[in-house]
Formats: structure tokens, sequence, C-alpha cells
């Protein structure tokens, strides 16, 4: 059973008792002081009395359903429901909004207190925005179709030749450009369905994407779609993060509320239930 504000409570009063029988630590960027009041009426939300959160449009599966964000269905649509009633709002309590990816990341003001869209935690981006801790760990993956020359790579170097795509600024793109390294130069798009647009129409050779959206491409999207393989394990992990503006005051609690879904188990349980992630190589 998953606990709500008194884990966080707990967390809090745990973290006091660890800093005064431990050596100091480095702090997270990501996160607040342990005594930070998160009680919902301390919160300093958009709005009062409303958690405001974003995502992009179209929102893909399987991180949501339908294209419908507020169902509560998806990866990412459940966890953002599951971090609100950690700081303590209803269902009803959470607005959601649209935001493109790019603006997401860009500095400036933002019209949403978190948003949830497969962003992938970096020293960069936290130069002009705040992330909470990760709320799922990211295996980048290449998609192909059948008949292809790379449905049967086995290995990073026999992609060397090849022409690849991602989604614009994102990880992907970044894992093509420094793991993969291919002679020809990556495309790029401004969303996943212009990339598989381009792998059907022949433009590209393959797609880089993360695992469960490549699950959800080779199932849904492309009739003939292979999972080629995942490209190596990082040594530090590459995490999605919830994004907030630069400095928010919600920081340390949003990250608060991700640590004690995590704790209790309630990330993995939503794993599980929407995002399959067992059978796909590995790339050597």
């Amino acid at each position: 059973m998953r606990a709500t504000r008194s884990t966080l409570a707990l967390l809090s009063l745990g973290g006091l008792l660890a800093a005064g029988c431990t050596a100091p630590a480095e702090e997270s960027e990501t996160s607040s002081s342990a005594s930070q009041d998160c009680s919902k009426e301390s919160l300093e939300t958009l709005e009062e009395g409303t958690l405001t959160v974003a995502t992009d449009d179209p929102a893909y599966e399987p991180w949501f359903v339908d294209n419908e964000p507020s169902n509560g269905e998806g990866y990412e649509s459940a966890v953002a429901f599951a971090i609100a009633e950690e700081l303590g709002f209803a269902e009803d309590e959470v607005t959601w909004t649209t935001a493109t990816f790019n603006t997401v990341v860009a500095p400036g003001d933002k019209d949403f207190d978190l948003d949830l869209n497969q962003v992938s935690i970096s020293d960069e981006r936290k130069q002009s925005v705040d992330f909470s801790s990760g709320y799922y760990d990211v295996r980048q993956t290449v998609v192909t179709t059948e008949g292809s020359p790379l449905a049967d790579v086995t290995s990073v170097d026999e992609l060397a030749e090849s022409t690849l795509g991602a989604q614009v600024g994102t990880t992907s793109y970044t894992a093509i450009t420094d793991t993969i390294q291919p002679g020809p130069d990556p495309s790029t798009y401004d969303t996943n369905d212009q990339a598989v647009q381009a792998l059907k129409n022949g433009q590209i050779d393959g797609i880089v994407v993360d695992l469960p959206t490549a699950y959800y491409m080779t199932a849904a999207q492309l009739d003939d779609g292979v999972i080629v393989g995942q490209l190596p394990a990082e040594e530090q992990p590459e995490q999605f993060g919830a994004v907030l503006a630069k400095d928010s005051p919600l920081t340390g609690c949003v990250t608060q509320a991700v640590d004690a879904l995590r704790e209790d188990g309630t990330l993995e349980e939503l794993q599980q239930e929407w995002l399959t992630e067992q059978g796909a190589p590995e790339l050597s």
C-alpha cells in the first residue's frame, strides 16, 4: 500500500536524524533541505490549491493513453497523479496543460508547476531548469524494419555507416552522436511520429528512442518494426525527471514525493503495469 503525505514527513525526520549521525554529504541539485515543509498549504503553486502538470501534444503511449494525460492511464500520467497525491492534491485538483519539449527545457518562466515528458536529467539542462529526482531509468534503443540491414546488427560498431534519426534536442539524439558516432549525419525530427514516417519512407535506416517507446513503435506504429537492440548501459544511468522552472520553490518537495514513491515500491508497480521492458537484445 502506498503512503501519502505521512511518508514525506517521515522522510524529512529520517533525513534530519541521519544528518546528525553521519558526515555531511554534497546536497543534490534536484532536492532541497530534508526539513522543507511540504504540506499542501505551504506549496507555492501557480494557482492556489491546484497542481498544474504539463506534457507534450501528442502525448505518446506507453507514457500516456489515448493522448489524454488527465485519465491517469500510462506511466507518466500515473506517476504525475501519484506525485500529486503525495503532495496532498486530489485528482480533481490536478490541471493539465500542453508544453512542447523544447519550451520545457528552455530557460525562462513556465506556465506549469511540473512537466513529465520523458525529459532526461542532464547537467546541461540543469543550467536552465530544475529536475526532481529520477522516476525512470532510461535505456536508449535502436528501431528499424524487417529486411533492413540493421535488423541483424548485434554491435554498436555495425551501425557506423547507418543513417539514424531521433527527436531533436533529446538524449536519443545525443546517443547517436556520442555513443554510436555514425559516419552519416543523423536526422532530427520535431516528433517521433515524423521519425517513424521517415523510416517508413526509407529516408533513414533506423530510429533511436527509449526502450518503452521502442516497444510501442514496433507494436503499434510500424507493421514490420524490429527492435535492433539496446545501446550499452552507462556507468551512471540516464534518468527521466520531472521538470520545474529554475529555482522553483516546489523542486525539493516534488523530489521528496518521487523519492517516497520509489521507496514504497509505487514506481516499480507502475512500471510493471504500463511499461514493457523484457526481452530486448543488448548491443555489444
